[in-house]
């Protein structure tokens, strides 16, 4: 087992790793929109804010040896299905070739209120 830190993401804000591998696959915690470069969250609207999820996604998945086009799966966790539209069409161009499995949730809050988290399981 490798546990994986990067500076080219936000760093945990609680007593967990930005990511595992173990064995030939690479389990990726929930990433939210903040900038790791001044820990500023990105929330000015969905379309940034789940671009800032997602390039921060890639850049953990890069630091273990695998991509976006290894995902296997992908965890979606939303603060409104009302969002989903918007989430799915910035998602939809990060993965354009490859579409992993997903389910997309609704739930009651997320760290630091944000509107979206995003976690992967993906191949090394």
């Amino acid at each position: 087992m490798k546990i994986i830190k990067t500076d080219k993401a936000p760093l945990p804000i609680g007593s967990y790793s930005q990511a595992v591998v173990h064995a030939d696959t690479v389990f990726v915690s929930g990433q939210i929109a903040i900038n790791p470069e001044t820990n500023e969250l990105m929330t000015d609207n969905i379309e940034i804010e789940t671009k800032t999820v997602l390039n921060n996604l890639k850049a953990v998945l890069e630091a273990s040896g695998s991509s976006l086009d290894k995902v296997i799966k992908c965890s979606v966790f939303l603060s409104d299905m009302e969002l989903f539209a918007s989430v799915n069409e910035v998602y939809s161009q990060f993965f354009v070739n490859h579409k992993p499995a997903r389910e997309a949730i609704a739930v009651k809050a997320l760290p630091k209120y944000v509107n979206v988290e995003i976690s992967a399981i993906a191949a090394v």
